[in-house]
């Protein structure tokens, strides 16, 4: 096992047990989860709501602590919803990659944000 998947094991087990510990499987369905990945993705944006541009280097700055907890929690969720799914997250990602750079072939997609499905 490389230090990336034992890393990756080692936070799936302390996942469970912080879960399990609390008996909150029962809580912890696919819905559930995504629907708190989302709460948590508002909560991250809540932190850059009304800043302009040149503000969020400062705030983030000051406030990278909140920053910093509201993305584990997202990861968090996402990391649970992922292993009660069945799903490698990492593999998923790779797989992922993949598809996006076939998608977004750099010599259509290089500077600019433009979907696929228009390039």
């Amino acid at each position: 096992m490389t230090n990336d998947e034992d890393r990756y094991q080692r936070i799936l087990a302390r996942i469970r047990k912080f879960r399990d510990d609390r008996d909150w499987m029962q809580f912890h369905n696919p819905r559930n989860l995504a629907v708190s990945i989302v709460l948590e993705a508002s909560e991250l944006l809540e932190h850059f709501q009304w800043a302009r541009d040149e503000e969020v280097v400062g705030y983030i700055e000051k406030n990278k602590e909140d920053v910093r907890d509201e993305i584990a929690d997202i990861a968090t969720y996402l990391f649970e919803l992922a292993d009660n799914l069945g799903i490698d997250l990492f593999e998923a990602m790779e797989t992922k990659f993949v598809k996006n750079e076939a998608k977004y072939p750099v010599e259509k997609a290089r500077g600019t944000h433009t979907k696929y499905t228009k390039l």
